[in-house]
C-alpha cells in the first residue's frame, strides 16, 4: 500500500476484466511510473465461477487453463451435432487460479496497490474522487466495472434476458465421461416451454461439471436449478452413484443495452458494468483481453480508453438474437441447432468473436431465416 491517496489509475473491482487490465498494464512498461490502485471488498480466495473459452494458440493463460478439449457436441431434441473444433480448442479456467495467478504477478509491481474495500461512490470533477466507509481516494482516471444502478431499473431502449445457471462439480466411483468432448448445450430436458440447456464439462472419467442453464427474463430459485441437474445425471448421464464436491452458481445479463453512456474523459466503465458480455451469448473471457488491449492502446495514443470499443454491426446482431429470444423464448433450442447445424463450428466461434467476414455473416444469417428472424430484423431497425 502507498502513503498517497492519490494515484494514476484507480480500478474498481478485481475480477476477470479489472486483473487483466491490471496485468496489461503491469506488463507494459509504458506505465511503469504509474501508480495503479485496485480497490475490491474481496480477497478474490475463492473458485466462485468457471470461465470458458476458445482459441487456436498457445496464450498467457496457458499455464492456469484446467481442461482443454478438441470436439464438442450440441444435443437438440431432434438430433446429436458431433463438433470437431480443430484449429480451435475450447478451454476452461477456473477463478481461483487466474485470481492467484494475477495476485502473484502483480504483487511484484511496486507501483500496483491493492485495497479491500467497498466503493461507495464515484465523482468526477478535477479528479476523479472514489470513497469507501472508510477512505477517499483520487484517480486520473478510473476503470469501474461496477454494473450502474440505472440498468437495474427496466429500459424502454433496450432488450436484456438473463443467462442464469447453477453447476454442480461431480465425482463418481466409475469411468462415466467422454473426458475428450464438451457438452455445449443439451436441449432435451426442458423447463416448461423457456430455452433452458444443460452444459457439461468433463475434467476426467469421473469428475465433471454439469450446469442447468436459463436464457430466461427471469431467475428461478436454488432448488429448481438442484432439480434438473439431478435429473439429467440420473436420467441422461445414467449415473447413479455420485458425490458433489463443488457448486456455482451465477447470472449473466444478456443485453444490448447502451452502457457507454456512462464512459467519460476520466471514468470508463469496463467488464459486465461496461458491457462487455457478448450479449448474444453471455461469453466473456476474451471479449475481455481485447477491449483490454483496446484500452491499453487508446492510452498509449492519449486517447480516451473507450475509443471505438464496439462494432456496430454486431451489436446489430446481438439485438435480432435477443429481440427473438424475448418475443419468443422457446425458439432457443431452434436457433442454436440451425447455428451448429448449417455452419461450421470454425465459422461460428469467428462469428462470436466478432471476426467473421460478411460473407460467413450473410450465410449465418441465411442459416437462421425465419418469420421470426424477419420480423425481429425489421423491429430492431
Amino acid at each position: 500500500m502507498t502513503d498517497s491517496s492519490h494515484f494514476d489509475y484507480i480500478i474498481i473491482g478485481n475480477g476477470l476484466a479489472g486483473l487483466q487490465l491490471a496485468l496489461r498494464l503491469s506488463s507494459d512498461s509504458f506505465f511503469d511510473t504509474k501508480q495503479i490502485a485496485l480497490i475490491d471488498p474481496s480477497e478474490k480466495n475463492q473458485n466462485d465461477k468457471t470461465w470458458s473459452f476458445w482459441e487456436t494458440q498457445p496464450s498467457q493463460w496457458s499455464s492456469i487453463i484446467h481442461k482443454s478439449w478438441c470436439k464438442a457436441a450440441v444435443l437438440t431434441s431432434k438430433k446429436a451435432i458431433d463438433l470437431s473444433l480443430e484449429p480451435y480448442s475450447y478451454n476452461t479456467i477456473r477463478a481461483i487460479d487466474f485470481y492467484t495467478l494475477a495476485k502473484s504477478k502483480l504483487k511484484q509491481k511496486g507501483n500496483i496497490h491493492f485495497i479491500v474495500e467497498n466503493v461507495t461512490s464515484v465523482t468526477e470533477d478535477q479528479s476523479v474522487i472514489v470513497t469507501t466507509p472508510d477512505n477517499s481516494y483520487s484517480a486520473t482516471h478510473v476503470f469501474d466495472s461496477r454494473v450502474p444502478e440505472e440498468f437495474s431499473r427496466v429500459s424502454k431502449d433496450s432488450i436484456s434476458i438473463i443467462q442464469h445457471f447453477k453447476g454442480w462439480v461431480i465425482k463418481t466411483e466409475n469411468d462415466c465421461f467422454d473426458e475428450n468432448k464438451v457438452i455445449m448445450m443439451d436441449y432435451r430436458l426442458k423447463d416448461g416451454d423457456q430455452t433452458t440447456f444443460t452444459y457439461v464439462l468433463p475434467f476426467s472419467k469421473t469428475e465433471a461439471l454439469v450446469e442447468f442453464t436459463y436464457f430466461t427474463e427471469h431467475i428461478v430459485k436454488s432448488h429448481v436449478y438442484d432439480s434438473y441437474i439431478k435429473d439429467y445425471i440420473i436420467n441422461y448421464l445414467n449415473i447413479d452413484n455420485y458425490s458433489i464436491i463443488e457448486t456455482e452458481q451465477g447470472q449473466i445479463p444478456m443485453t444490448n443495452y447502451n452502457f457507454s453512456k456512462f464512459n467519460t474523459k476520466k471514468i470508463t466503465k469496463i467488464g459486465t458494468g461496461g458491457g462487455w458480455v457478448k450479449g448474444s451469448t453471455g461469453y466473456s473471457f476474451k471479449h475481455t483481453e481485447k477491449k483490454v488491449a483496446k484500452i491499453i492502446s487508446n492510452l498509449k495514443a492519449n486517447k480516451t480508453p473507450s475509443t471505438k470499443f464496439f462494432k456496430k454491426k454486431y451489436r446489430f446482431y446481438d439485438k435480432i438474437f435477443l429481440k427473438v429470444l424475448k418475443d419468443e423464448n422457446q425458439k432457443g433450442e431452434w436457433i442454436f441447432e440451425q447455428f451448429y447445424n448449417k455452419n461450421s463450428v470454425q465459422t461460428m466461434f469467428r462469428f462470436l468473436d466478432e471476426e467473421s467476414t460478411l460473407t460467413e455473416e450473410l450465410k449465418i444469417m441465411m442459416s437462421l431465416f425465419s418469420w421470426s428472424f424477419i420480423k425481429a430484423f425489421f423491429k430492431t431497425l
